[in-house]
Order: structure tokens, then C-alpha cells, then sequence
């Protein structure tokens, strides 16, 4: 093995970023524990990190203490669960990621119009389930091509589509352009509701993967982006793996590799990253190499009640862990 070729950009995303701190400040604050629906973020070592530190993660909110803390994960959620926490009387801090609550808001100020949804995601997926819980009618998955035939629409000319924000930017492209076959008056996203962290990471990848001979996705099995990117560089013609750690390496991998790609998931931590890039070494690697990239500087504010305390108390709780 000569090289390592890391892709950028690639791990932590802004809202991801925003999600994690919103635990951890909660825990600096308030104190152990703090209750989590659902995993902050798709990431086994990001979620056991933080339920050292006091955090519970539930998954239904009868699980929850009267009074106790309650922060819903970057996935958000739908209007059942958000009536039910302000009814039990939690005290509740929204972590849902930004651009997951935009097509939140594009649902309901749409809904108030008349319009039906054609939602483009994963059956299952906490943030498909939250975006569909924004209505009690009238939101219809789509998973693929083939279910663009059978979607029972009104009105034709009142339809809107939202998707997930983690998907294949390629498979979604299909399964649009199917949408606009069928219902050529659709109104699609103002913006593409795919996030620029996803774009941007599935983009490395299509950089990425011409000049490796095997691609490394940092990523845990639940994490969606991290899946895409897996199926992308194995849709470009390489051998690709998905690792949630350095541990799931196998060394016959890279038997015939000259050149190994690396990449995260938007819900990896560096940390992660940096432990397989020490295992590679052991086998064998002799160089890294980052390749040229987008910068990313979006940065998304913190809710109301949690910025008025230090980063340096936020470290101090990370680094007693």
C-alpha cells in the first residue's frame, strides 16, 4: 500500500456539529442526565461518547421523567411528538438540523395552500418519519422509481416534493425526473433539499475514486450519508467498505491496493478518521495525501438558553469523559 488519499471535505457537517453541542452544553448546564430522543446523530461512538457523559437516549417519550430535559435529535421530529413533549411539560432544546426544519416549514406553509407532497426517502429513517409527521394527510412516500406510479394524488396541479436530505443525489435525480413524467406541474424545492454537506461529500467521492483502488467510508450502519457514499464509489467500479472503526479493517482488502481513498460520513468524527488512518500505517501505507476540495463555513446558531456558556466548560465535560 503507497498512499493514503484522504477526500475532502468529508466528516462533521454544521448541523451535526450544532447537534452534538447542543447535548453537550445541555450537560454543562443542567446536569446528568439529559434525555435524547432518538440517536443525536447516526454515529455509535458519537452516541456511547455522549451517554458517558449522562446522556439517555429514548425512543419513546414515556421513557422520560416528569421535568426532566429533553433534546430532540438533528433528525427531527413530527408535530405528534412535539405536542406530546409540550404536554408532559419537558423542557425541550431542538436540535434538528436547519436544513431538515426548512423543509419542515416549506411542508406546512404549502399544506396552508392546498397542496399535497410527494416526499423522496427511506421507509423508516427518523427524519422520512419526522418530515411525514408534519401533516396527518395528504404527505405520500416515494422510495423509488416504481412508486411514482401508484402515489393516489388529488390534484395533479397542487403537488409539491420534498425529499430526505441524505440521499443519492443521483438516485433522487431519477426518481424527480420520474415525478415530473407523471405530474409535469409539480413544484419542486425553491432549493434542492439535499443537503450541501451530503452534495458536497458524494461529490469528494466522484473526486475520490478514479484515482484509488479501494474506498474506506468512516460510518456507522444507521448513518445514511455514510451509506450513499459506500454505494457511490462502488457504483464507480471500486471495491468499497464502510467501517464504524479502525477495528473493522480487514487487512485482505487491501491485498492488491496501491492507493487506498478515505472518507467519513457527515456524522464521523475526525477522531475516527485519524484511527484508521493509524491502522492503514500498520498495514503497510507509506504516505497521506488530502486532496483539494470545497471549503465548508456554514455554522448554524445554537437555540435559545444554551449559548451563555464557555467553550471552556463545554471542553472541561468533554475532556473529564
Amino acid at each position: 500500500m503507497d498512499e493514503i488519499v484522504l477526500a475532502e471535505p468529508r466528516g462533521f457537517c454544521a448541523g451535526v456539529d450544532r447537534a452534538i453541542e447542543i447535548v453537550e452544553r445541555a450537560l454543562v448546564k443542567f446536569g446528568a442526565p439529559i434525555y435524547v430522543r432518538h440517536e443525536i446523530v447516526h454515529n455509535t461512538y458519537v452516541v456511547n461518547d455522549l451517554k458517558a457523559k449522562g446522556a439517555i437516549f429514548i425512543e419513546e417519550l414515556d421513557e422520560v421523567p416528569p421535568g426532566a430535559t429533553l433534546v430532540f435529535s438533528a433528525h427531527g421530529v413530527s408535530q405528534a411528538v412535539r405536542r406530546e413533549a409540550a404536554a408532559r411539560g419537558f423542557s425541550v432544546f431542538d436540535a434538528t438540523c436547519p436544513l431538515v426544519t426548512k423543509v419542515h416549514v416549506e411542508v406546512a406553509k404549502l399544506h396552508k395552500e392546498g397542496y399535497e407532497f410527494l416526499m423522496i426517502g427511506h421507509k423508516g429513517h427518523p427524519e422520512v418519519e419526522g418530515t411525514m409527521g408534519q401533516l396527518h394527510e395528504g404527505i405520500y412516500l416515494v422510495e423509488d422509481v416504481a412508486d411514482v406510479a401508484d402515489v393516489p394524488v388529488k390534484d395533479p396541479d397542487r403537488l409539491a416534493v420534498v425529499t430526505q436530505t441524505t440521499l443519492s443525489v443521483d438516485d433522487t435525480a431519477d426518481i424527480l425526473a420520474a415525478v415530473k413524467r407523471r405530474f409535469p406541474n409539480v413544484r419542486q424545492p425553491k432549493h434542492q433539499d439535499i443537503c450541501y454537506a451530503t452534495q458536497n461529500r458524494q461529490d469528494a467521492v466522484k473526486v475520490l475514486s478514479p484515482q484509488v483502488d479501494v474506498v474506506i467510508v468512516v460510518g456507522s450502519p444507521t448513518s445514511s450519508n455514510s451509506n450513499r457514499l459506500r454505494e457511490l464509489a462502488g457504483r464507480l467500479g471500486k471495491p468499497a467498505y464502510m467501517v464504524d472503526d479502525a477495528d473493522a479493517l480487514r487487512r485482505e482488502w487491501f491485498t492488491d491496493a496501491g492507493r487506498v481513498g478515505l472518507t467519513a460520513g457527515a456524522s464521523a468524527p475526525d477522531v475516527l478518521v485519524q484511527q484508521v488512518i493509524k491502522r492503514l500505517r500498520e498495514f503497510g501505507a507509506l504516505a497521506v495525501r488530502k486532496l483539494d476540495g470545497v471549503a465548508e463555513t456554514v455554522h448554524f446558531p445554537l437555540p435559545k438558553g444554551l449559548g451563555d456558556k464557555s467553550m471552556s466548560e463545554v471542553a472541561a465535560s468533554r475532556s473529564s469523559s
